[in-house]
């Protein structure tokens, strides 16, 4: 059986000046809260499809710990030191091989 899901998409228009520059509608500047000097990312999909996404401090917030390491987990600096010890045993240990006794 196939279900059928209805998905509201809701559709705003603007135009690209003869600058490239693009006007984003009021409607959707208050809804996620974009202001003058807010950053957009323009996203490109595969399928080509162009997302915007704005940099709002509410959008990095929502972002904030999602990079934390799980329980048992190191870091990813705390792993990255780990490997530069170990670099550096291993290059002591091949130079020690070399220095006369």
């Amino acid at each position: 059986m196939v279900e059928f899901v209805e998905v509201e998409e809701i559709v705003h228009t603007a135009y690209i000046t003869s600058k490239g520059q693009l006007v984003v509608p009021a409607k959707m500047r208050r809804k996620y809260n974009i202001k003058p000097g807010t950053r957009i990312n323009f996203i490109e999909e595969p399928d080509g499809k162009i997302v915007m996404q704005p940099i709002t401090p509410e959008a990095i917030r929502s972002l904030r710990g999602i990079l934390k390491p799980k329980t048992g987990e190191k870091s990813a600096t705390g792993q990255l030191l780990g490997d530069r010890t170990e670099d550096r045993r291993r290059e002591e240990a091949r130079l020690a091989k070399h220095r006369p006794r």
